[in-house]
């Protein structure tokens, strides 16, 4: 509920090549801006597939025609590589896994985990290419400055949500560790509070010393019962 959303944490400046763009100049683009992959786009901007130095290296092996060889490869030499002539869309990984910018960052980490993939294109809902998040992106979001942390609880989970007067709930943040105090008026209330502070983004874990005014612990919710009002009252 509240993790942060995938464009909160993306990176908006994407470079990208387009499907014709040759061997040589995809490992350029790499190098000048200093990453491992590039999204390839059409001419509308919307994702094909993506090139990474992963899809790269095999363009330059060969099967080693020297059986002395331990590594069972060699480099081909200049003026005889299988780069030359490859464009991005030989060397593409396709279909690319993408995600949406109001997904959460829990649902990119999730998408990450379960294809293998170490970085995710951002789309929007009609394909294009709008910003690109890595694994460094999504592990920020857990690594946020207690004060941060504190402000959300304070204003989005006790004020906003709860509708708790401020000063009813304290809130202490220390290395990502969250303690409550204070009081409230039904038992059961803080099991809400708790599940609720350990849902945003960064909390390691949550304690309190919370006192109740009620405890309404024993007792069960069952399904409410409507009366209805006779006609003309």
């Amino acid at each position: 509920m509240w993790h942060r959303k995938i464009e909160d944490v993306m990176t908006r400046d994407v470079a990208t090549v387009g499907s014709g763009t040759g061997f040589d100049d995809i490992v350029a683009s790499l190098d000048a801006r200093r990453i491992s992959a590039l999204p390839v786009v059409d001419d509308e901007h919307r994702v094909l597939g993506i090139v990474s130095e992963a899809d790269l290296l095999p363009a330059r092996v060969e099967p080693a025609e020297d059986e002395h060889l331990l590594s069972g490869l060699r480099w081909r030499t200049p003026g005889h590589t299988r780069g030359e002539g490859h464009t991005a869309r030989d060397l593409m990984t396709s279909p690319v896994v993408t995600v949406e910018p109001a997904s959460s960052t829990l649902r990119g980490a999730r998408l990450m985990d379960r294809h293998h993939v170490k970085r995710l294109p951002v789309v929007d809902t009609s394909g294009h290419l709008v910003g690109i998040v890595g694994r460094c992106d999504l592990l920020r979001t857990f690594l946020r400055p207690d004060t941060e942390i504190r402000t959300e609880i304070e204003h989005d989970v006790l004020g906003t949500t709860l509708w708790l007067e401020p000063g009813t709930i304290e809130v202490d943040v220390r290395d990502a560790v969250v303690r409550l105090s204070g009081r409230v008026d039904n038992r059961s209330f803080i099991d809400i509070v708790l599940r609720l502070c350990r849902a945003v983004d960064g909390v390691e874990s949550v304690s309190h010393i919370l006192a109740w005014d009620f405890d309404d612990s024993h007792i069960r919710p069952g399904p409410a019962h409507f009366t209805r009002r006779p006609p003309g009252r």
